[in-house]
C-alpha cells in the first residue's frame, strides 16, 4: 500500500515538492470548508479585537467582516492558488511555474499581513497564525531552494 500511495507523490528529489503537493491538497480542503460554512473563513479574518470593537461601536456583536459571499470568493481564490502549487510540486524545475507558485505565496502573505496591519479584519489568532507561517516559510524554503530546483 506504501508503495502505491508513493507513485502518486511528485517525482522530483527534496522535501519542498512535497510541502507544494500537501499545502495544496490541505487549500483544496480549505476551499471545499469555505463553500459549505463561513467557521474557518471566521477563523482567520476574526475582525478587531473584542476590547477595540466595543471602543468604536455599540453593537459588539459579530467581530468578524466574513460573510457568505467572502467566504466563497476567498475558497475561489485558495482554489486557485492549490492548482498553481499543485502544478509546482510535479513540475518544480520549470522556472515559470516555479515562479508562479513563489508568487502565490507572496500575494497571500501581502493579503494577510494587509488584513492585519492595514485593514483590521484579521488579528492575531490560531486561525490567523496558519496561513502566515506557511506562506512566510514557503516564501524563504523557495527562494533558499531556486538554484537547486530551477538553476540560476
Amino acid at each position: 500500500m506504501a508503495s502505491s500511495l508513493s507513485s502518486y507523490l511528485p517525482p522530483s528529489d527534496g522535501f519542498l515538492p512535497k510541502w507544494l503537493l500537501f499545502i495544496a491538497v490541505v487549500s483544496i480542503g480549505n476551499s471545499v470548508q469555505c463553500y459549505i460554512s463561513t467557521a474557518g473563513s471566521r477563523e482567520v479574518y476574526a475582525g478587531k479585537s473584542p476590547l477595540k470593537a466595543m471602543k468604536e461601536s455599540s453593537k459588539g456583536t459579530d467581530l468578524s467582516p466574513v460573510n457568505e459571499l467572502s467566504a466563497r470568493t476567498f475558497g475561489t481564490w485558495t482554489a486557485l492558488s492549490s492548482i498553481i502549487r499543485l502544478y509546482a510540486a510535479y513540475n518544480i524545475h520549470d522556472p515559470l511555474i516555479y515562479q508562479l507558485a513563489l508568487w502565490s505565496y507572496v500575494v497571500a502573505f501581502a493579503h494577510f499581513f494587509s488584513e492585519w496591519l492595514v485593514f483590521g479584519s484579521a488579528r492575531w489568532n490560531r486561525g490567523f497564525a496558519s496561513p502566515v507561517f506557511v506562506s512566510t516559510f514557503t516564501i524563504s524554503w523557495m527562494l533558499s531552494q531556486w538554484s537547486y530546483y530551477v538553476g540560476s
